[in-house]
């Protein structure tokens, strides 16, 4: 079976770019992309949906790819356009799941669609930045450091960290992403992004930034100041799922999360970095969240 992408107008007339696939009669499943990716970045997860009787769902967030830039969005505005979006789509309950800067958004439904969401894992989730009791830069590769030190200064600074930096993302092609990577990923970080995979992930990151810096931009502001609501308010099961020589996204977030989530359980994953995580476990994160 395979998923389609569309351009869909929700209710308020805001434009989104969406990526279906899975069992369209199945239980629908919000999964949030990385930073910086699009709708597209699932598109190997609709097998596994399929056989599991999910109907996969994934938004690109305003800025990336066709999805119109929302000035100023926070961690929280992505919940409610994930509501408008079930609405659009006729669902009412569903579970969700977030990869790498994906983790926020989905804490952030779990948190405001409470009365709708069911469940919701965190994929190598970065946690919130300021927070004194953790080292959000420690472990990670220098290029992160270095974006987010810029992300902390606001719009102008990172903006010109990404006109210096960030433009081989644009134009980046499966053969070129190991190096352009460089030290944010580890060993089973690199065998995973041999073959067709890294084909893929080149794809996803010349469609997501097509049109610009705007989301990925827009990603980093908003993991940068208050999310805007309480992870004390994550009501439902929480799986945190976490490779322990992840580079981009280090285990202290995971740690954090499990400690401030009520209902959190931590899957730590030896022997995995951050896209090694994903690339091989989808099957065991899947059937966990779904789990009655």
């Amino acid at each position: 079976m395979t998923g389609t992408t569309q351009s869909i107008t929700l209710a308020n007339g805001r434009m989104i770019d969406l990526y279906l696939g899975g069992d369209p009669d199945g239980r629908p499943l919000v999964m949030h992309h990385g930073t910086p990716s699009d709708a597209t970045t699932f598109a190997d997860w609709d097998e596994d949906c399929a056989n599991l009787n999910l109907r996969l769902i994934c938004m690109s967030r305003p800025g990336y790819a066709g999805s119109p830039r929302m000035v100023g969005r926070t961690v929280r505005d992505i919940a409610i356009l994930t509501a408008e979006l079930l609405d659009r789509l006729g669902h009412t309950e569903f579970h969700t799941a977030g990869w790498s800067g994906g983790g926020p958004h989905a804490l952030a439904c779990a948190a405001e669609l409470a009365g709708r969401c069911r469940g919701v894992a965190v994929l190598a989730g970065v946690g919130p930045y300021g927070e004194p009791d953790l080292d959000f830069l420690a472990g990670m590769g220098p290029e992160n450091v270095e974006e987010f030190t810029a992300a902390a200064q606001g719009e102008s600074a990172l903006r010109a960290w990404m006109q210096a930096n960030a433009q081989s993302f644009r134009t980046v092609t499966g053969a070129q992403v190991t190096a352009m990577l460089g030290s944010l990923i580890c060993p089973p970080d690199h065998a995973a992004l041999a073959g067709p995979y890294a084909d893929a992930l080149a794809a996803v990151f010349r469609r997501a930034l097509a049109d610009g810096f705007d989301g990925w931009m827009d990603d980093d502001i908003a993991f940068a100041r208050s999310w805007g609501f309480a992870l004390t308010d994550v009501r439902v099961p929480t799986a945190l799922w976490q490779g322990d020589l992840d580079l981009m996204v280090p285990c202290q977030h995971a740690t954090w999360l499990a400690a401030h989530i009520p209902d959190a359980r931590l899957h730590r994953v030896p022997g995995h970095g951050h896209i090694s995580l994903v690339a091989r476990h989808r099957h065991e994160i899947l059937t966990a969240l779904m789990a009655p």
